[in-house]
Order: structure tokens, then C-alpha cells, then sequence
């Protein structure tokens, strides 16, 4: 049924043009079947070498994703370098001197481009990187839908507002999230991803010095590397068990105050979030099927599809 017609039309024919264009515009975990054969394999192939290289790298990936997600959408805003007329998101104070990755996913799109130029947009590349990442370091697979478009624009006021801080409280994380469209239970599956990568001293300084709420010989172990002041970009693992694999540690560590960021052991103090993480910690399964399942809630994000955004052909500057 053609539906580009201007002649009257009755209600319901009006409807269902609308519900066919809405669907034409949802994504699809087929979109590049025909159009790039080659696109899921070349992105895992260039994420497996990348981790295989820097286990961290892995957890950078997956938080590319996350704060691109986070901000207006699934769709690659993150990715635009500043330039004297445009400025992006890379220094928020969430990303700055923090978010990395930009190389591997630089890497990808230009075999990607080679083989394919101008079909696989620079927001998929970062879905499927999020998940072959977490894939490649022990953790669930998940069906990453396909077909988002790239932003012609990004927003450094939003990623400044809208991503998560490792200050906030219980309560402020739920309304964080909530924001996004995701209940309590998603917020702290998705919490779980630091079962992997490292944080900065500048982010858990405060907590470590300040807070009674935290495990006495683990904050000892910490301050040789992030001092009462100074040493600002020190790593420490988010999770000191395992930080190179995807389980279901970081859950355990809270239960026993060693969570590293002030919102990490938010989740289990006392507050409506400890069963849930009771739960994870004593089942694997459960863990990381919610946290599968939340990550494809997070790629559905307000993705561009359809005629909106464009394919980047350097996923660094608009075409």
C-alpha cells in the first residue's frame, strides 16, 4: 500500500500507514545481511585484538557505548572530535582525560569503510564493540539490533547532566537511570559492568579518605596509590577479585564494603538495592542474563534511524 498519496484518506488507513513507517524505522539484528556481509566479523575481529593487546580495553569499550547511550541516544555523539566552530562531548567531566577506545572504534570503521563505504554507521559499530567486548572477557553475548544512524550533532551540557557521577547516592542513581527509561533492578545489573576496567584516583579520593562505609584493610591497600592529594589519574581496578574478567565479583565486593566508587557501594548500604545485589552475587546466571537483557534496553536508546543522522565516513567529524 503506497502511503505517499496526498489524497484523503480514512482513519484507519492514516493509522496504518503510521504503525508501517514506525516499524520500517525500528532496527533489526538483519540490517547489514545484505548491504555489509562482513560488518559483525570485522568488529569483533578488530575488539578481539584490541583486548587481546589491553584486557581494559574491553571495559573502555563497553562505557564508550554506555556514555554515548546516555546522552540524546545510541548515536555516536560521542565519537565528534572538537573543532573551532563545534564542540562535543569528549571533555564533559565524565569523559575528559576518562573515555577512551576512540582508535579501536577508529580502526574498525576504516576496514569497514574499505569494504563497505558509507553502509555500517559509527553508533552500530559502538553496540557491537559494547557486546564483543564483554564477550572476549569472560561475559554474556547478547542480540545486538542494528540500523541506528550517526548524529550530525552532540551535546556537552547533556553528557554533563545526563551521565551517571561516582558521587551520587542510592537515591539519585535510581532517578539517573529512571530518566532513561530503566527500573531499579536494570540500574543495578548495568552497575555490574564494574566487574571489569579501573577508575581514576580523582573519582574515588573522596570516598577513600571520608567514608566510614568501607573495608578498612581495602582502603589501606589503595592509598599508597591514591594519596590524601595529588595523583589524580592513578588506576585502581573497580573491582580488585577479578579485573580482567566479566562475573559476577564486583557484587561480592560490595557485600563486604570493598566497593572503589562512592555509587558503587550505594548499592549495597542498607537501601532498597541490597537483595538485588544478594541475588547477583549468589547466582551468576541471573546476573548476566539481566545485565544482557539491560544492554539491549540501552542500545534501543533514541537510536537515529530511517532518513535521520548520516553514516559517518570518519566517525571523528561530521561527512
Amino acid at each position: 500500500m503506497a502511503c505517499e498519496n496526498s489524497s484523503p484518506r480514512p482513519a484507519f488507513l492514516l493509522l496504518l500507514c503510521f504503525l508501517l513507517g514506525t516499524a520500517s524505522a525500528r532496527l533489526s539484528s538483519t540490517f547489514y545481511f545484505t548491504s555489509c556481509p562482513s560488518a559483525l566479523h570485522t568488529i569483533k575481529s578488530g575488539v578481539n585484538s584490541a583486548v587481546s593487546s589491553e584486557a581494559r580495553m574491553g571495559a573502555s569499550l563497553l562505557r564508550l557505548h554506555f556514555h554515548d547511550c546516555f546522552v540524546n541516544g545510541c548515536d555516536a555523539s560521542i565519537l565528534l572530535d572538537d573543532t573551532t566552530n563545534f564542540t562535543g562531548e569528549k571533555t564533559a567531566g565524565a569523559n575528559d582525560n576518562s573515555i577512551r577506545g576512540y582508535e579501536v572504534i577508529d580502526t574498525i570503521k576504516s576496514q569497514l569503510e574499505s569494504s563497505c563505504p558509507g553502509v555500517v554507521s559509527c553508533a552500530d559499530i559502538l553496540a557491537v564493540a559494547a557486546r564483543d567486548s564483554v564477550v572476549a572477557l569472560g561475559g554474556p553475548s547478547w542480540r545486538v539490533l542494528l540500523g541506528r544512524r550517526d548524529s550530525t550533532t552532540a551535546s556537552l551540557s547533556a553528557a554533563n547532566s545526563d551521565i551517571p557521577a561516582p558521587t551520587l547516592s542510592l537515591s539519585d542513581l535510581i532517578t539517573a537511570f529512571s530518566n532513561k527509561g530503566f527500573t531499579a533492578k536494570e540500574m543495578v545489573a548495568l552497575s555490574g559492568s564494574h566487574t571489569i576496567g579501573q577508575a581514576r584516583c580523582t573519582t574515588f579520593q573522596t570516598r577513600l579518605y571520608n567514608e566510614s562505609d568501607i573495608n578498612s584493610t581495602f582502603a589501606t591497600s589503595l592509598k599508597e596509590n591514591c594519596p590524601s592529594s595529588g595523583g589524580d589519574n592513578n588506576l585502581s581496578p573497580l573491582d580488585t577479585t577479578s579485573p580482567t574478567f566479566f562475573d559476577n565479583a564486583y557484587f561480592k565486593n560490595l557485600q563486604t564494603q570493598k566497593g572503589l566508587l562512592h555509587s558503587d557501594q550505594q548499592l549495597f548500604s542498607g537501601g532498597s538495592t541490597d537483595a538485588q545485589v544478594n541475588t547477583y552475587s549468589s547466582n551468576s546466571a541471573t546476573f548476566m542474563t539481566d545485565f544482557a537483557n539491560a544492554m539491549v534496553k540501552m542500545g534501543n536508546l533514541s537510536p537515529l534511524t530511517g532518513s535521520s543522522g548520516q553514516i559517518r565516513k570518519n566517525c571523528r567529524k561530521l561527512n
